[in-house]
């Protein structure tokens, strides 16, 4: 997209006039913020692909809340998901690593150990749990190969196994191992 000097100043003056303004409108409506910058950061980025679509003076202002409001609740949406990722991992983490319902173990403790890991961990663990995605689809994803995928796959599994026995976390699956006479 190429923008020519008048489009350029009219957004320049725009994100001057009005940038205290969205701000303050997403951080009264943002619970953390680092979301609320997220959100100012975003509406100002269509500004920018969008200034020639901006309309005349004052209303230029309006059409900014508009697009920030619709940003926020871009944002909530997903925000939902997330807590809903996490609500279903932790489920799924208590499930394989609970000895039964009245263990005793806390989520809390699987869900630290689990934001305890790196963010490469975090993310094959996920895309496996919440995703559903096979090793194939992962690789293909991260722009590795099939083996490479899996190697970290299985490492990043016994690093969280390692970090759940460290923190008292028995597991159910006693044994991970393929049965006689499978291969990988």
């Amino acid at each position: 997209m190429l923008v020519d000097d008048d489009g350029v100043a009219r957004f320049e003056a725009l994100y001057r006039e009005t940038y205290d303004q969205i701000a303050a409108y997403a951080a009264r409506r943002c619970d953390f913020p680092q979301d609320a910058a997220d959100v100012v950061a975003e509406t100002f980025t269509i500004a920018w692909r969008r200034v020639a679509d901006l309309p005349p003076g004052h209303e230029a202002r309006l059409w900014l809340y508009g697009v920030a409001r619709k940003v926020l609740a871009d944002h909530r949406r997903s925000a939902v998901r997330q807590r809903l990722h996490s609500v279903e991992l932790d489920a799924e983490m208590a499930d394989l690593y609970a000895n039964s319902p009245d263990s005793g173990i806390e989520l809390s403790v699987i869900s630290t150990v689990f934001r305890s890991l790196s963010d490469n961990d975090r993310e094959l663990l996920s895309l496996v749990a919440w995703e559903g995605l096979g090793h194939e689809e992962i690789a293909a994803m991260l722009g590795l190969s099939r083996n490479a995928m899996r190697i970290r796959l299985y490492r990043a599994r016994k690093r969280f196994s390692r970090a759940l026995d460290e923190a008292g976390v028995p597991s159910t699956a006693k044994s991970r191992a393929i049965p006689a006479g499978r291969s990988l």
